[in-house]
This record gives structure tokens, sequence and C-alpha cells, in this order.
């Protein structure tokens, strides 16, 4: 069982940063795959960037650039730096784990872009 808390999320205009953080319940060490995703009203929920215990990265291309995935392994914690923020990127964002045959998810923090 894998708990994960994100945070991070709130208001800021375009151009603008946030770096959210998920800080999970147990060592990363025993979980491969770490991901973002995010849903915005009316949409499906996208992956946004993942990172793995590898060290592996991918991104959505409308983030690439822009986005950095990354993670702390001795603080259990796994972050999203978001830079140059536009109105587009306004969603709930999800901190995600995979370890074994089992996902997890967060309960989500909110990223609103204001134009």
């Amino acid at each position: 069982q894998v708990q994960l808390v994100e945070s991070g999320g709130g208001l800021v205009q375009a151009g603008g940063s946030l770096r959210l953080a998920c800080a999970a319940s147990r060592s990363l060490f025993s979980i491969n795959y770490m991901g973002w995703y995010r849903q915005a009203p009316g949409k499906q929920r996208e992956l946004v960037a993942a990172t793995t215990s590898g060290g592996r990265t991918n991104y959505a291309d409308s983030v690439k650039g822009r986005f950095t995935i990354s993670r702390d392994n001795a603080k259990n914690m796994v972050y999203l730096q978001m830079n140059s923020l536009k109105p587009e990127d306004t969603a709930v964002y999800y901190c995600n784990a995979a370890a074994g045959p089992s996902t997890y998810w967060g309960q989500g923090t909110q990223v609103t872009v204001s134009s």
C-alpha cells in the first residue's frame, strides 16, 4: 500500500511557475514508476510526466521544455517543476505510483493559470 499526498498547487498568472510535490508513504526504492497526471474539466486524465527508478523520464509533448519531473528517494518525494505556465495547463494534478501490480493515486491538487 502506498499513500500519496500532493501539495503546491494554486493560482498563478500565465508565464509563472509552480512546483508540485508528492509525498509517498513508503520508500521510493520500492516504487518503480511515479508520474504526474492532470485532468481538466470535461477532459480525460492525461499523463504529464513520469519517472522510473532507473532514472528514465518522459513528458507529454505539450509540456516538454517547460516542466521537469524529479524524485528524491531519500525523502520519498517526487516533484514537478512547472515553468512558463499557460492557461491550458489549468487542471487538477494527480500523483501516481506503480508498485508491482498495483497503482496508487493521490487526492489531487488544483492548478489554475490565469491569462
